[in-house]
């Protein structure tokens, strides 16, 4: 899948290096995260698992977002179905993709994408003090619909739940 300056394709082995120097062994990265920063290139490993065993069921699952212009990793995105007809988005960017248009390209990507495939409802969460990430998601059209209180474990703050704004786009 391509947009104007992004490729996005789904995880292979061999993007396992790459993928864990860019952004999954990151602090800052990973810090609002709801999976834990790698530590390993065996933590990167099972992520790809979890990414082959998803495009078989769904057709779709996580993918990978490269620069178009020098093939350059930026990131992840992707869609995670609950139903045939409700999925779930976010993303993920090296720090120094931030703050330069990739995540809202991404989404609307990932938008359309949902569209295509049948969703009715598109769902995105983030931690409540996570201001560029909710941004993003209101300049792709996604509406807030609240707080989720003490909903979500952010392993990279804290071991406790926290609360989480709860974004959907309708289609």
């Amino acid at each position: 899948m391509q947009t104007e300056r992004l490729l996005l394709r789904a995880p292979v082995p061999d993007d396992v290096g790459a993928i864990f120097e860019r952004y999954a062994a990151d602090p800052d990265v990973t810090r609002y995260l709801s999976w834990p920063r790698h530590t390993s290139l065996d933590d990167t490993r099972a992520f790809i698992e979890f990414s082959d065993a998803e495009w078989p069921k769904w057709k779709t699952g996580p993918l990978l977002v490269f620069s178009r212009a020098d093939g350059v990793l930026l990131g992840g995105t992707g869609l995670l179905f609950e139903t045939p007809y409700r999925a779930a988005t976010g993303y993920v960017f090296a720090r120094d993709a931030w703050g330069k248009g990739y995540a809202t390209e991404a989404l609307r990507a990932m938008t359309e994408l949902a569209g295509s495939m049948g969703v009715r409802r598109l769902s995105a969460l983030c931690h409540v003090q996570h201001r560029a990430s909710w941004r993003v998601m209101e300049k792709c059209g996604f509406e807030r619909e609240g707080i989720l209180k003490r909903h979500t474990v952010f392993p990279n703050l804290s071991p406790e739940p926290e609360d989480v704004l709860s974004y959907s786009r309708i289609f």
